[in-house]
C-alpha cells in the first residue's frame, strides 16, 4: 500500500543508526515533583526503571506492523514499547508511553492525578493575603506560579543537527496505522503557531498525513486554536508559520493535548506541571518558538489558499474518519538532536493509549469545571464514549431544574460544547461505577419528562450527525425529582440494611463459615 513517503532512510541526513537509549534508570524522584524530566530521554529512563518499558530488537515495518503489535500490547495493559530497528529509518520509535494509569502518574510525576488536580485547585483559589504570616504562607504558591512561565533560550539540543538544504520527511519512521488510512501519519506532533494579530502562542496535537518528502496535511479541527490562527491569517492574507516538535518531555506532550481556554499558553501549563519553566528556542526559518529539548523539529508554513484531500484515517472513535480537504504544511527546515528518538501514538477502538491521556485531562480539568460550576461534585467520560459521546456528571442539587442548568452550562463550556450525551445525577452517585450509574439512571428517569434534545456544534469526527460539525445532543436529568419540578408522588427510599444488623453480621461473619 502506498504510504506517500519513499522508503529511503538515506534521504534523511542522520549519519549512523541511532545509539540505543541508555539503560540506566536510577534518577531519583523528588517527593513533591521538585525535579522535572528535562526531556523525553529522562522519561524513557524512568519508564525502564519502573519496569514499564520493553525494547523490541527485531526489525519492524512502520506500515501496519507497528500498529498491530502496539494495539495488542495496549489492549492487554502492556508496557511502553521502544522499537530499536524500524524499517527504512535510523531512528528508534517510542510508542504507548502514556498507555496506563501508572505511566500517566509517572509521566506527570505524581502518586495520583488527583494530587495534581488539588495543586491546581489551590492555585485557582489564591486570594490576596492579609497579614505577614499569610503572605509568607503564600510565597511557595507564588514561586510555583512564577516557575510556570516559559523561557526563551538561544540554543537547545533540538538544534544539534540543522538541515536547511533539501529538508525531507523521508527518514522518519512515520506510521501507517490502519489498512484504509490515506497514507502515513505523524500522529503525535506538537504543532506551534502564533496568533497573527496578537502573537499569542498555541500548541496543539493535530495529526499530519504525509503527502511527500516536503508536504503534509495539517488536520486543524474548526474548534481548535491552530484553526483559529489559520482563519485570522487567511483574513489578513498571510500564511501561517509553523514549528512541529516531535518527542518532548512528558509535561510538554501532555500540555499539547489539553483543551485550554483561548489565549492560555500550553507551555505555561506544562511549566506548572513540571515545576520548572519550559525552555523554548526560536526556529531557524520561521518566527516560532519550540521546546529546546525536543527530539525533532519540523519547520515550515501553511499557505491559507491551498487545500488538499486528507484521509481516511483510523481514528480514536474506532472508525475511520472520512476524507476531507485540509490545509497543507510545507517543510522548510528540519532540526534534531544527535541520535533522535521518534515519539508517536496510535489511536483506534478503545481502550488505547489516548484513553489514559484523556483520563488525566479529565482529572486535571475537574477543578477548572468546579470554578465555573461549583455545584459539580465529579464528572467522568467513559473510554467507550470516546471523550465526547458521553459525559457523566454528579451534582449537589440545590433547586428545581438544577440538572438542566448544569447540562446547558457544560454545552457552553469550551470543548465540552461538543458533548453528545450528558447525564446528570445526584451527588451520591459514583460516576465511575457503571453498575451504580446504570441502576440509578434507569430508575430515576421518565424518558419523556427527563430527556431533552438540543441542536448545536458536534465533534468533527462524529460520523453519525446529520451534518458535518452540526447535529443533535441529548441531556438526561437523572436526579431525584422534587415536588417543585412537578413530581407529586413520593420518592421511595433505597433498600439499605440497618446499621445494628450490619455490625452484628460483621462481628459473627467467621462463625458462618462462608469464607
Amino acid at each position: 500500500m502506498s504510504s506517500g513517503i519513499p522508503n529511503r532512510a538515506t534521504t534523511f541526513p542522520l549519519a549512523k543508526r541511532c545509539a540505543r537509549v541508555p539503560r540506566s534508570c536510577s534518577r531519583p524522584r523528588a517527593e513533591k515533583r521538585a525535579i522535572a524530566y528535562s526531556d523525553l530521554r529522562e522519561f524513557i529512563t524512568a519508564l525502564e526503571g519502573a519496569g514499564e518499558l520493553r525494547r523490541v530488537l527485531a526489525e519492524v515495518d512502520p506500515v501496519l506492523e507497528v500498529s498491530e503489535i502496539t494495539d495488542r500490547v495496549s489492549k492487554r495493559g502492556g508496557p511502553a514499547l521502544l522499537f530499536e530497528r524500524v524499517k527504512g529509518s535510523s531512528m528508534p520509535l517510542l510508542i504507548n508511553a502514556f498507555g496506563s494509569p501508572a505511566r500517566m502518574n509517572l509521566a506527570l510525576e505524581v502518586k495520583s492525578l488527583d494530587e495534581l488536580a488539588a495543586e491546581l485547585q489551590d492555585l485557582l483559589e489564591l486570594k490576596a493575603p492579609e497579614g505577614l504570616l499569610a503572605k509568607l504562607r503564600l510565597l511557595p504558591k507564588l514561586q510555583d506560579l512564577a516557575s510556570a512561565f516559559p523561557k526563551v533560550v538561544k540554543h537547545g539540543p533540538c538544534k544539534d543537527v540543522i538541515v536547511r538544504d533539501n529538508p525531507s520527511l523521508a527518514g522518519l519512521p512515520i506510521l501507517q496505522c490502519w489498512p484504509q488510512d490515506g497514507g502515513r501519519y505523524i500522529t503525535f506532533p506538537l504543532v506551534f503557531t502564533k496568533d497573527p494579530e496578537t502573537g499569542t502562542r498555541n500548541c496543539g496535537t493535530y495529526r499530519m498525513q504525509v503527502f511527500d518528502e516536503r508536504t503534509a496535511a495539517m488536520h486543524w479541527h474548526i474548534q481548535k486554536g491552530g484553526a483559529a490562527h489559520y482563519r485570522k491569517a487567511k483574513r489578513l492574507g498571510r500564511r501561517v508559520e509553523v514549528g512541529v516538535a516531535i518527542g518532548a518531555d512528558p509535561a510538554v506532550c501532555f500540555a499539547g493535548t489539553l483543551p485550554l481556554p483561548e489565549g492560555m499558553d500550553e507551555m505555561m501549563v506544562a511549566g506548572f506541571i513540571r515545576r520548572r519553566p519550559v525552555e523554548l528556542v526560536k526556529c531557524e526559518t520561521v518566527d516560532v518558538e519550540v521546546p529546546a529539548a525536543a527530539e525533532i523539529v519540523l519547520e515550515g508554513y501553511v499557505d491559507t489558499e491551498e487545500l488538499r484531500r486528507e484521509g481516511p484515517f483510523g481514528d480514536h472513535t474506532g472508525y475511520y474518519s472520512l476524507a476531507d480537504d485540509y490545509p497543507v504544511f510545507h517543510l522548510t527546515c528540519v532540526t534534531h538532536r544527535k541520535n533522535p528518538i521518534y515519539h508517536t501514538i496510535i489511536v483506534g477502538r478503545p481502550p488505547m493509549e489516548d484513553c489514559h491521556i484523556a483520563a488525566a485531562i479529565e482529572r486535571l480539568f475537574l477543578p477548572l469545571m468546579k470554578k465555573q460550576l461549583p455545584e459539580v461534585v465529579d464528572f467522568h467520560m467513559p473510554f467507550e464514549g470516546i471523550f465526547h459521546n458521553l459525559v457523566l456528571v454528579s451534582i449537589d442539587k440545590q433547586y428545581p431544574g438544577h440538572a438542566r442548568k448544569v447540562m446547558h452550562a457544560l454545552w457552553g463550556l469550551g470543548q465540552a460544547m461538543v458533548s453528545k450525551v450528558i447525564v446528570v445525577m445526584d451527588r451520591d452517585v459514583n460516576v465511575r461505577d457503571y453498575s451504580q450509574v446504570t441502576w440509578k439512571v434507569l430508575n430515576h428517569i421518565d424518558p419523556q419528562r427527563d430527556i431533552e434534545f438540543v441542536l448545536g456544534p458536534v465533534e468533527t469526527l462524529d460520523h453519525a450527525s446529520r451534518l458535518p460539525k452540526y447535529g443533535s445532543k441529548m441531556g438526561v436529568d437523572a436526579t431525584r425529582k422534587w415536588p417543585e419540578e412537578g413530581f407529586t408522588r413520593p420518592w421511595p427510599d433505597e433498600i439499605v440494611m440497618d446499621e445494628p444488623t450490619r455490625r452484628l453480621v460483621d462481628r459473627r461473619w467467621k462463625e458462618y463459615g462462608l469464607d
